[in-house]
C-alpha cells in the first residue's frame, strides 16, 4: 500500500464529511507516521513499512472488538466499521499452503535439522508482513512433527 493513497483517501473522506471514515484512516496515517521516525524513515516511507503498520493496527482493532462487552453495541460497531476501513487498506495474506510451499521450497536445508527455533529465525524475515505469525508457526510446527 502507497502511504501517498492513504493521505489522498483521508483527504476525500474530508471532503465528504465521512468523519468515521476519515478518523479511521487518519489514525493508520499517524501510526504510520510515528512507526517511520522511531526507525528514522521520516522521508521516505515504504510500502513494507505501510503494510507492517497496517496489519499491526488491524490486529489491534479486532482486540478491541474482541474485548468489547455485548452491552456496548454502538461502540462495538465503531470498532468495527474502524476494521472495516483499515481491512480495505490491508495486504492480502499467504495462506498456510502458501507459506509452507515457501518454507519447504527456499528453505530445505534449515528444514533438514528439524530446529524449530532455527526455522522460525530463518523464515521470518522473508515472510514478515506477507503471512500472519500464527499461521507461520502452524506450518513450521507441522514440517518439525511431520518429518
Amino acid at each position: 500500500m502507497q502511504f501517498e493513497t492513504l493521505q489522498k483517501d483521508m483527504i476525500a473522506a474530508m471532503k465528504d464529511h465521512n468523519k468515521e471514515r476519515k478518523d479511521a484512516i487518519s489514525s493508520v496515517i499517524q501510526a504510520i507516521k510515528k512507526v517511520a521516525i522511531d526507525e528514522g524513515h521520516r522521508d521516505d516511507i515504504g510500502e513494507e513499512l505501510v503494510d507492517r503498520v497496517i496489519l499491526k493496527e488491524l490486529k489491534s482493532v479486532k482486540e478491541q472488538i474482541d474485548s468489547c462487552p455485548d452491552g456496548r453495541a454502538e461502540l462495538k460497531a465503531e470498532y468495527q466499521f474502524r476494521y472495516d476501513v483499515i481491512n480495505e487498506y490491508a495486504p492480502s495474506l499467504m495462506s498456510a499452503g502458501e507459506v509452507e510451499a515457501l518454507i519447504r521450497d527456499k528453505f530445505a536445508e534449515v528444514i533438514a535439522t528439524k530446529n524449530k527455533g532455527q526455522i522460525m529465525k530463518t523464515v521470518m524475515p522473508e515472510l514478515k508482513g506477507k503471512a500472519d505469525g500464527k499461521v507461520i508457526n502452524e506450518v513450521v510446527a507441522k514440517i518439525c512433527s511431520a518429518e
